[in-house]
């Protein structure tokens, strides 16, 4: 007991070291398998707790029983497993898992069952709930190889759909045999049911041999129905499938069969060809599927037999009963084959007897067949008590190993020792080995090959027999493990041929190695050789399954035995084998039955085994018969049968060991004989005679000898069977037909198992492929779900940005309207507090009015407008900064200088210089479109929606001394600006500064917009600036050139506004400076003096990146002048001017010298050498020069410490900065452009504290040169200086110094022109710094250092042309031409005497009719043409007979008389009017007149073609007493002013486009005027209009003129003199002079900003005032018909023309400044000859 105690012990131990390697094989086998089933589940349920835990409560008991030698040998055990699994090289992760499972095993209970739910879940089975692992296994990605084949399996669905097929194919069946007048035959043969029946066949065809091999497969079945004992137990499920299920599709096949293959005349090599198939194999499919069933048939009827005798086993009566459900009762147990059988086999040989080869083959075949059975039967019937004397023992040891096992009690699914059929589908694991087919099954090699194979003499003796091998059960144990890993090892060897070499379609013969007897007797034998042997049998090709195992691993079949239900039992459980201690390397052995035990068990596949005495030994050989023949010397009855599968287990081949059957024992034995086999032997004869030439050939005897003759003569003679029997056994025939016959068998057993392998392969690689493509469609699923989570995410955080924006924008739309109701609430309380509002009164108290400089630009870009400043201050309580302030200040900038050498520098090399700018310096012609797609990834976060925003950007609003975040919002039609006012940075801002700065809480129209410029911040170019409609600009910096262009896309295509000659696109918004310079036309027109020095220099800057919105770029102007000490200033003298071709640094020779000494001995290895370590424009610059004007004073205080400058560093006197500029080596300073245009920043007129100087002086007011005796004078001078020819002839140089090819590179070095590196555009990327601390102190270095514009040409740029080449172009401004010519050009007199009060000179060649429009007192108007023959006097190519062609040729119908009606205007005009010039306008295009004065208050829109009324427009209490024009722009658009008698004027807009006041067409009715201006107290009566200044002059009859701006806030009264209290005549130029006539002669010129400039008294009453263009001449005319033309600055007068005979009462001038036509009170228009060049002082000094 104690040997017996320790097997169990052992196997115990071993097989659960079994379970947790095939735990292990199971995980990775599960991987691949598709198809779970239910029963697996139901089966370890029904396991549950009893089975694995009464195997380890056994195992534990046993291991405290035995004590430490016995655990010692358990312990030994399991690290030889340990050892093998990690061998295996599998995953560690795999490890874990399948621990836990072992553990989790072990410990009982249901856990497994939940475990093994818990592992089918996670590895991704179908039909599961998805799990986040199942997700990641489908994900799209690689995770397995993709087509690693799994088992071929028949799973639960396989088998139901299988089912049903064939069901709906037997009823149709059924519906033809159960018709009433037509036979089946003619059914199956009738051309309707043709594809029916092929399509039937093909598919009986693909199952045929998978359902052979799933019942157990023919060479089992017929081991097991010739082998004495009848081992049904040998055959075995397979593939999933159980037994009775494989019966029951076998049957229903073979019935298919019967109607459609043997009773249809169908050819069948259409199928065979279409399944590639070689010719006949159809039938010989047919011949196997019969066979299989007539085998299944006897063993049934010997299983009856059988149970009759053995009623004591219980477990042979379950089995019975699980057979009887197959078993037919009509069956006749005696016989040999049924006859239904009988028949069929008739049919198979004979159907297609005409295809002669294949009937051969097929008759050899059968007669092969039914001889095998006829010797079996036939010993059978000779040794009946053997048989049943085996198996009662066999039963006695069922009973007493049920007894032994500790689970069979509990296990309701317990197997019979023989005879028994599979009832549960096995796992996929148990696939991988049943798949070879072979019948016999147990776990590891178990005592029942111990008995089997070692002991083969127990076949012949009693049980007891095995103690002949002297073996003890500790070595036997040694050596059985060592026999199975060399078992697995040659396995392994031979699962790496190819499924295809020659084995699989010929089986191999096995060298028996004699028979059993003789193994037994040999006790010295080497088993392993005989295993060995055994095992180089080829893979048995149908059942190896597709690549043979593809994990040759124990942990899956470890697994395997948690999942099977069923136990196996063994042939013989008297044979207990103790096993003490299991050798490395070695299987587990379970021979105790336990519940982990099952026929898979580790590693072994299923055994064959060997058939009855009549099967002949080298029966499997088909390459070396001979051979095999040869070596067949013993008895024949010892031949071994072995499946051509691989088996690393084969047993010994069973000894015939005859026993007479209980049920026949009363019958004689011939008797017997002639019952059996009286069917058979007829068709066995038939066969015989039929194919007589073909079998006498081929069954031939030993010695060559034909024996089919005497055979035939045998059968001839007699009918007897036993003769037939005794024919067949004679060792002759058996060999022969051994030999020849079996060989033909083997090889239709052998075609049967290819197709069954080929059809699994085909099957499971259609699966895999089915299975990747659900793979990747549930991965794509998987893909399109998390897409569509993933949308839904970002939908939601969209929807949520959106409502955030949403809610930024309500609060920005709240914010703004506050802003612009207290804008409006300031309007209005200026409005009324002014001297001349409504509360005047209380307002006289007001001490001090404050001025700031409004934003307004006019077209040169200057700004020059003063407007209140509600924030003005006087600051008196701020100090200036002591000397001692400046010591540590000039530190902090040598040590932040010091801390940024180590900067990494960017060589400035003008190559790179050129790679940077673009490969080209055209604007680029990309198209808009393929801009449109750049700038696809962001790095801010643009948010682009469906709603109203159309894009939304972080950005940074630009202004002077602030930069402030925020978000930029731009919407189909406008952009929004809205600050983050939670940032720390704007925090900090002090609350004075925000208080200049606008945009804040910005909102621009797209109308508004006018040019969109692409910008530099901080030398990077991520900025963009746009210039809108009120001529204001607004710059944001953008975190990347992409977001740049995004942007500029979302805007309106204007480019860059209309004055550069430049289309509008969007291309040229984004183009480089460099681009802009060489697209522009302002070079050319500068060159031709089209354009003035300033306004061409103004446009470099600008498109040079310079704004007034970044301090640190501020546009830059040269200094001129040198002379700043002498009394006058001779600006003909060439010393009085700078030299422009040398740097502001190097115009000193002896500074030139050191800054060159500097740069040549430069010693700071890391940054490269310049000449100057300040800049000629820097902020401070910029605030030092503007310090005395707001915003620029409190601008100046926040950068300077709230203090101002020490007073002997204040800007205080021209002369001393110019010397500084010339002897301080770190001042380069040059100048502003308001230098040139804005005298009021030399005045404190806010009477600002700036402290005094060293020398007791106090700083008020900038010290003007002497020359200069007021800042105009200064202003107006400096102008001139820039204008003369001096500057002009070498201004080209100092634009290659800041703009041009001198800037950088070596012309920079020659030119002593080198500044700081950081200036420079491209020195410094700011995005390359990632320290946020350091990049913060860069962007602070690059503020201080200033920036150098950007560099527009590398080329010298060209100069200008001289005035005397130009003389002769008739468009010159600057025509000097000779004196010789008339003053009076022609006269027209007009019919009419009525005086000409109004004249209007709209005579631009581009217009359709240029003309002189003049209008009558009468209101009779002319449009009289203009022709443009002027200018050509003295050109080239001028004749006499273009001089006789008169300027002004008259309106024909006034001439003719003809159309008067046409042109005159006949309503009614107010009987209290005086018509004047005044009461008319004349639109730009000559097409319209406006006319006042009317009864109804209105004024009035003429056609000037027709003389037709176009519009009435009412908005005046009173009648309209006066109409003004400003000047208008592209299209015709402009302002209209119209005065009243109830002391307003209304600000209305003319559309060039529709012509009409107003915007709208449909509503030209009641047109809304664009503002209200208010503060006279009398009746207007003369008003000026300027578009370009957005100012409104007005005057009333009585009190002082009002400057009004066109969003009508009142600015300022112009008060002069008592004299200036009744003005009659207002004009205003562009310039900024406005000349005011009042009643008596008075004349007063005021600065647009109010400051009375010059007066003078006239005795003549004028009629008629007029300014030139460029603002500097004034021309009067009045009564006494005189023109005179003044100088406008002084009323110096320049020229008196001669007079006329009649008073003046209007006048204009041509667009070419060169004639005036005056409108005479006599009817008649006099055109003078007027030149304001000849009153140049350039031209009166030099011509």
């Amino acid at each position: 007991m104690t040997g017996g105690g320790g097997a169990e012990l052992g196997t115990a131990r071993c097989a659960l070291e079994d379970e947790a390697e095939e735990a292990e094989f199971k995980l990775a086998s599960s991987l691949t398998d598709p198809s779970p089933t239910v029963d697996r589940e139901a089966s370890i349920a029904g396991r549950g707790a009893s089975g694995f835990g009464e195997v380890a409560t056994e195992t534990e008991g046993d291991m405290a029983a035995k004590g430490a030698g016995s655990s010692a040998a358990a312990d030994a055990g399991s690290t030889a497993s340990d050892t093998e699994r990690s061998d295996d090289g599998k995953d560690k992760e795999a490890k874990k898992i399948q621990t836990t499972t072992t553990t989790q095993t072990l410990h009982g209970g249901r856990s497994v069952v939940q475990l093994e739910r818990d592992l089918r879940v996670d590895l991704g089975f179908r039909g599961m709930p998805m799990t986040e692992e199942q997700r990641r296994q489908f994900s799209p990605g690689p995770r397995t190889t993709m087509f690693r084949i799994p088992e071929f399996k028949w799973s639960p669905m396989h088998q139901r759909l299988l089912t049903d097929l064939l069901f709906a194919l037997e009823t149709d069946v059924h519906v033809w045999r159960s018709h009433s007048t037509k036979s089946v035959m003619d059914f199956v043969n009738s051309n309707e049911n043709i594809i029916f029946v092929h399509n039937t066949i093909h598919l009986i065809s693909q199952m045929v041999d998978n359902i052979i091999i799933a019942c157990g497969g023919i060479l089992p079945l017929l081991s097991a129905a010739t082998s004495p004992s009848t081992e049904l137990e040998s055959v075995e499920a397979t593939q999933g499938m159980s037994a009775e299920t494989a019966n029951t599709f076998l049957s229903r096949l073979m019935a298919m069969v019967d109607v459609l293959v043997f009773a249809s005349s169908l050819n069948f090599s259409e199928i065979e060809a279409e399944k590639n198939m070689s010719s006949g194999g159809l039938m010989r499919q047919c011949l196997r599927l019969v066979c299989c069933v007539a085998v299944r048939n006897c063993l049934e009827c010997r299983q009856r037999q059988r149970d009759r005798g053995c009623k004591a086993s219980i477990l042979n009566s379950k089995s019975q009963d699980s057979l009887q459900n197959i078993a037919s009762a009509s069956k006749d147990p005696d016989r040999l084959l049924q006859d239904v059988d009988i028949n069929r086999l008739r049919a198979v040989v004979f159907r297609d007897v005409d295809d002669s080869k294949q009937a051969q083959f097929l008759a050899l075949a059968v007669v092969y067949f039914i001889s095998v059975l006829m010797v079996s039967k036939y010993r059978d019937i000779l040794e009946p008590q053997r048989e049943t004397a085996r198996a009662m023992s066999q039963s006695g040891r069922s009973i007493r190993q049920e007894i032994n096992s500790p689970t069979s009690t509990d296990n309701p699914v317990a197997f019979p020792d023989s005879g028994g059929m599979l009832k549960e589908i096995p796992t996929p694991v148990e696939e991988l080995h049943l798949e070879a087919s072979l019948p016999h099954t147990d776990s590891g090699i178990g005592e029942e090959q111990v008995s089997g194979v070692l002991n083969g003499a127990e076949l012949d003796g009693p049980p007891s027999s095995m103690g002949r091998i002297p073996t003890p059960p500790g070595a036997m144990s040694e050596l059985l493990c060592t026999l199975s890993s060399e078992v697995k090892r040659s396995q392994e060897s031979l699962l790496s041929e190819p499924a295809s070499s020659s084995g699989i379609s010929r089986v191999e013969v096995l060298k028996p190695a004699s028979s059993i007897s003789s193994i037994s007797q040999s006790k010295g034998i080497n088993v392993k050789e005989i295993l060995k042997s055994l095992v180089a049998a080829p893979m048995e090709g149908a059942e190896a399954g597709p690549e043979p195992l593809p994990y040759p691993d124990p942990a899956i079949k470890r697994e395997a035995h948690a999942m099977l239900p069923m136990q196996f039992h063994s042939f013989d459980r008297s044979v207990v084998v103790p096993v003490k201690k299991p050798p490395p390397g070695s299987l587990a052995v379970n021979t105790v039955g336990s519940g982990s035990r099952e026929g898979l068990a580790a590693g072994s596949t299923p055994n064959i085994f060997a058939a009855a005495s009549a099967t002949p030994k080298s029966m499997i050989n088909t390459t070396g018969p001979t051979e095999a023949a040869s070596s067949s010397t013993n008895s024949s009855t010892s031949s071994s049968f072995v499946n051509g599968a691989t088996s690393k287990n084969l047993p010994a081949v069973q000894t015939v060991a005859p026993m007479p059957e209980d049920t026949m024992e009363n019958m004689s034995i011939t008797t017997k004989l002639e019952r059996a086999l009286e069917k058979v032997a007829p068709l066995l004869r038939e066969i015989f005679v039929d194919f007589a030439p073909f079998l006498s050939r081929t069954l031939l005897g030993s010695h060559g000898q034909e024996l089919l003759i005497e055979g035939l003569v045998c059968m001839k003679s007699s009918t007897s069977v036993v003769e037939l029997v005794m024919l067949l056994c004679s060792q002759e025939w058996q060999n022969s037909i051994q030999k020849n016959a079996g060989l033909a068998f083997i090889e239709l057993i052998n075609e049967g198992r290819l197709l069954c392998h080929a059809m699994k392969d085909h099957i499971v690689r259609v699966a895999n492929e089915a299975e990747f493509i659900l793979n990747r469609q549930r991965a794509e699923d998987v893909h399109k779900h998390a897409e569509f989570e993933s949308n839904c995410a970002q939908y939601a955080a969209d929807r949520k940005d959106e409502e955030k924006m949403c809610d930024h924008l309500i609060g920005a739309a709240k914010h703004r309207d506050h802003v612009t109701a207290n804008q409006l609430k300031q309007k209005i309380l200026n409005i009324l507090t002014n001297k001349h509002g409504a509360w005047g009164a209380l307002a006289q108290s007001q001490l001090h009015d404050f001025w700031r400089l409004d934003y307004w630009e006019d077209d040169l870009r200057r700004r020059r407008r003063f407007v209140r400043n509600a924030f003005g201050s006087t600051h008196l309580d701020i100090t200036c900064k002591s000397l001692e302030d400046y010591g540590s200040e000039e530190d902090e900038g040598v040590k932040a200088k010091k801390g940024f050498r180590s900067q990494a520098v960017v060589s400035q090399n003008q190559e790179t210089e050129l790679m940077l700018e673009g490969d080209d310096d055209a604007v680029s012609l990309l198209q808009e479109k393929e801009i449109d797609n750049l700038a696809a990834h962001f790095r801010p976060r643009v948010i682009i929606s469906r709603g109203p925003v159309v894009l939304s950007t972080p950005a940074q609003l630009v202004a002077p001394v602030i930069v402030a975040r925020g978000t930029l919002s731009i919407t189909t039609t406008e952009i929004y600006f809205e600050v983050d006012e939670d940032d720390t940075a704007f925090k900090r801002i002090d609350s004075k500064v925000l208080a200049y700065s606008e945009g804040l809480h910005g909102k621009w129209m797209f109308s508004e917009i006018r040019a969109v410029f692409s910008r530099r911040y901080l030398l990077q170019n991520t900025a963009m600036e746009v210039f809108m409609a009120n001529r204001t600009s607004v710059m944001f910096n953008f975190p990347d050139q992409a977001t740049v262009k995004k942007v500029v896309y979302s805007l309106p295509r204007v480019g860059v506004g209309t004055s550069y000659g430049l289309p509008q696109a969007r291309r040229i918004s984004l183009a480089t400076p460099r681009q802009l310079f060489k697209s522009s036309n302002m070079t050319q027109r500068w060159q031709r003096r089209e354009i003035s020095n300033f306004e061409y220099l103004m446009f470099l800057n600008t498109i040079a990146g310079r704004t007034y919105n970044d301090l640190n770029q501020y546009p830059v102007f040269p200094w001129v002048l040198t002379n700043y000490e002498s009394e006058e200033l001779d600006l003909t003298l060439p010393g009085n001017f700078r030299d422009l071709s040398k740097p502001i640094g190097a115009l000193n020779p002896k500074r030139a010298v050191f800054y060159a000494d500097r740069y040549e001995t430069w010693e700071e290895e890391q940054m490269p050498p310049c000449h100057y370590n300040s800049h000629y424009s820097t902020s401070t610059s910029t605030l030092y020069w503007l310090v005395r004007i707001e915003p620029f004073t409190t601008f100046f205080l926040n950068a300077n410490g709230n203090k101002f400058d020490h007073p002997d560093r204040t800007f205080s006197s021209i002369a001393r900065s110019w010397r500084n500029c010339q002897r301080d080596t770190s001042d380069v300073k040059e100048l502003i452009p308001e230098f040139y245009y804005l005298p009021e920043m030399f005045v404190n007129s806010n009477g600002y504290h700036l402290g005094e100087r060293q020398d007791g002086t106090a700083v008020c007011d900038v010290e003007l040169p002497p020359w200069a005796k007021k800042p105009e004078d200064f202003v107006r001078i400096s102008r001139m200086a820039l204008e003369s020819e001096f500057v002009s002839c070498q201004l080209h140089q100092w634009i290659d110094l800041i703009f041009g090819y001198k800037q950088r590179g070596p012309e920079a070095v020659r030119a002593l022109n080198v500044f700081h590196y950081v200036t420079y555009e491209g020195s410094v990327n700011l995005d390359s710094i990632a320290d946020p601390l350091l990049r913060e102190a860069m962007e602070a270095q690059i503020q201080g250092f200033g920036q150098t514009p950007s560099q527009l040409l590398i080329e010298p740029h060209p100069p200008r042309s001289s005035a005397m080449h130009l003389c002769f172009l008739p468009q010159s401004p600057l025509m000097f031409k000779d004196q010789m010519q008339q003053d009076v050009i022609m006269v027209l007199k007009f019919p009419s005497n009525s005086p000409v009060t109004h004249v209007a000179a709209n005579t631009l060649p581009h217009l359709a009719i240029p003309a002189a429009v003049t209008v009558t007192c009468s209101r009779l108007f002319a449009v009289n043409r203009w022709h443009n023959t002027v200018g050509l006097r003295g050109a080239p190519g001028y004749s006499l007979e273009q001089a006789h062609h008169l300027p002004i040729e008259m309106d024909s119908l006034i001439a003719n008389n003809s159309g008067v009606n046409k042109r005159q205007i006949t309503d009614l005009v107010d009987q209290s009017i005086q018509i004047n010039s005044h009461c008319f306008v004349v639109t730009a295009d000559n097409r319209y007149i406006l006319v006042c004065g009317f009864w109804d208050k209105s004024f009035r829109v003429y056609s000037s073609e027709t003389g037709k009324l176009t519009q009435i427009v009412f908005g005046h209490w009173d009648v309209v007493t006066c109409l003004a024009r400003s000047e208008s722009y592209i299209g015709g658009d402009c302002y209209i002013v119209s005065g009243s008698r109830d002391a307003t004027l209304l600000l209305w807009y003319w559309s060039g486009r529709h012509h009409i006041i107003g915007d709208n067409p449909n509503n030209s009715d009641y047109p809304a005027p664009r503002a209200v201006l208010t503060g006279h107290d009398h009746e207007v009566v003369c008003v000026s209009v300027c578009a370009e200044l957005g100012l409104v002059i007005s005057g009333a009859r009585e009190g002082p003129c009002l400057v009004h701006t066109i969003t009508g806030d009142l600015l300022r009264a112009l008060e002069g003199t008592e004299l200036c209290a009744l003005p009659r005549l207002i004009s205003v130029s562009s310039e900024g002079h406005c000349i005011i006539y009042y009643e008596r002669g008075h004349f007063c010129n005021f600065s647009i900003n109010g400051k009375l400039l010059a007066q003078m008294d006239l005795n003549d009453s004028t009629r008629a005032i007029l300014l030139s263009s460029d603002g500097q001449n004034l021309v009067t005319g009045g009564d006494n018909g005189v023109v005179e033309v003044w100088q406008a600055c002084d009323f110096k007068q320049l020229y008196i023309y001669p007079g006329c005979d009649a008073g003046i009462r209007a006048m204009d001038l041509s667009h070419d400044q060169r004639t005036l036509i005056t409108g005479m009170a006599s009817g008649s228009i006099v055109a003078f000859n007027i030149d304001f060049n000849r009153w140049h002082y350039e031209h009166q000094n030099r011509y």
